[in-house]
């Protein structure tokens, strides 16, 4: 616990440093209640982090970190602090930018690519991104090794890192005729397998429209359908199916938003192979207040299963630089509520 405690305290020492030197900076706080079976289960899980920018017209240095604790389980007083991001960019003569360094990666729907914001220990990537400036996409160039970090790296024991095999990736995104469209390719280095991301949305008669079909490593399908319709200013309904394929085994992509189920991605997560996901949502906002609430319905014909969830959402927005969030999930035994802060100058 001394050994944690000094690391903590040397690497906020440092941050406050950057901060009051910084040109833009950021806070973020997540606190996760584990209330499961009959809600006398409350382990609480909190993440908060702090970010710095600054550089010139022409470059700039990120660094950012995150602190994690958990009370109430044989957890209790665990405390571990790590740095989240820390890139330097810079533009190559105006016809390209050039990010390296220890990045979180987001591209298209994140279904193959993504930083799981909603878990403790984030996916971040270590290697180079190349953006390139054309006209009619933006298009990223990148080869990176992402970060694998087992549970024994929030403090629970010294097991070492383990890091997965390196990529090559390219993401291509634009807007094409009133329809967004983002294509992304990545390769693993050491094999010859691709994975493939082809994520299309827009509007038509004034309904949004949405599509997302992706392949794993393996060849494992998925695909996503969604139709989303504003009632009035106010108030909106969506619906959305999800369709895993029946061949090559469970879709499944590591470190990625949906690597995992709510305790790991604050979200319904990858479902196994031939399952068949709809959802149904209600948004509505006022004055600042935004509340949504979302029926999971997931079904699978080869398994014999049929179970719903049900996520109820509650939003404040504090100020033009602050927010306040609550959610609260429902699946079968499985309850969390999430309570987040997002500040930013």
């Amino acid at each position: 616990m001394k050994k944690n405690l000094r690391n903590i305290l040397a690497l906020s020492l440092g941050l406050m440093t950057t901060v009051a030197f910084a040109q833009d900076w950021n806070a973020d706080s997540r606190t996760r209640i584990d209330m499961s079976g009959d809600n006398d289960k409350m382990v609480t899980s909190q993440r908060a982090t702090v970010g710095a920018t600054w550089g010139g017209s022409d470059w700039g240095i990120h660094v950012s970190s995150d602190v994690n604790t958990t009370l109430g389980s044989a957890l209790t007083n665990n405390v571990s602090a790590v740095i989240y991001e820390a890139y330097a960019s810079t533009d190559l003569m105006g016809y390209a930018s050039m990010t390296a360094g220890r990045q979180a990666l987001n591209y298209g729907s994140g279904a193959l690519i993504s930083s799981n914001d909603w878990a403790s220990r984030r996916s971040t990537w270590d290697g180079f991104t190349f953006g390139l400036n054309l006209d009619m996409a933006d298009v990223t160039v990148g080869y990176a090794s992402s970060n694998d970090y087992s549970a024994a790296e929030m403090g629970i024991d010294d097991a070492d890192v383990t890091e997965a095999q390196g990529n090559m990736h390219v993401n291509v995104a634009g807007e094409f005729s009133g329809w967004n469209v983002n294509v992304l390719y990545m390769t693993e280095t050491a094999s010859d397998d691709a994975a493939t991301g082809l994520d299309i949305s827009g509007e038509i008669s004034g309904a949004s429209v949405s599509a997302s079909m992706n392949t794993d490593f393996a060849g494992a399908e998925m695909r996503v359908l969604g139709l989303g319709y504003a009632v009035n200013d106010d108030m909106g309904i969506n619906v959305s199916q999800t369709v895993y394929g029946e061949d090559n085994g469970d879709f499944s992509m590591s470190g990625t938003n949906m690597n995992g189920s709510w305790d790991a991605t604050g979200n319904l997560g990858y479902q196994s192979a031939g399952s068949e996901v709809l959802a149904y949502g209600l948004t509505y906002n006022m004055s600042g207040i935004s509340l949504g609430a979302t029926m999971y319905n997931v079904t699978n014909d080869n398994a014999g299963t049929d179970t719903d969830a049900t996520e109820i959402s509650l939003g404040y927005s504090l100020n033009d630089n602050a927010g306040l969030g609550l959610s609260m999930i429902d699946d079968n035994d499985v309850k969390y509520m999430w309570l987040t802060l997002n500040i930013g100058l």
